[in-house]
């Protein structure tokens, strides 16, 4: 992820990278709307219900984004982190209520949304998965079979959850 080109392609937001964290929604509490906290790594990201959210290291995205607060927020943040897939990528995915965004009949990201701030992962470039996540995750790279550039998401991530 290249943490200097965002921060140029938007410099009036704050962005905050760590190379490891618990998780980026625990980092993001107190920030300014707008902000957006990165990892490479995350050793307690959740998802859903609580759930451990898989961080493979420098393999995805792990970001938390300060929003203000808006009716509707979780379908409108999966809507564009789907748009923000196809435009970087050309794959298109799905939306399974409330909060998953499939490739394929797999998780490919997850939303959580908690105090207007939105935990977005997604899977770019992971090669494999748990045994327990196996049959139920993918990612963008081994959809394609090629790597893909987190940093071309992030790119039309942002912009995407701005419009929503």
């Amino acid at each position: 992820m290249d943490i200097e080109r965002l921060r140029r392609a938007f410099p009036a937001r704050r962005i905050d990278y760590y190379p490891a964290i618990d998780s980026t929604m625990r980092a993001a509490v107190g920030l300014e709307p707008g902000s957006v906290v990165l990892a490479d790594r995350q050793t307690a990201g959740q998802g859903r219900h609580g759930r451990r959210w898989h961080s493979e290291p420098a393999s995805g995205i792990y970001c938390s984004i300060v929003l203000k607060p808006a009716p509707a927020l979780t379908l409108a943040l999966g809507l564009a982190t789907a748009d923000a897939i196809k435009r970087a990528t050309g794959i298109v995915c799905d939306l399974r209520w409330p909060n998953d965004v499939m490739l394929a009949g797999k998780k490919v990201a997850g939303i959580l949304v908690r105090n207007a701030i939105a935990g977005i992962g997604i899977n770019v470039n992971h090669t494999s998965f748990p045994a327990e996540l196996a049959s139920d995750a993918t990612s963008l790279r081994l959809h394609t079979g090629a790597p893909v550039s987190s940093t071309g998401i992030l790119l039309h991530l942002l912009p995407a959850i701005d419009a929503s």
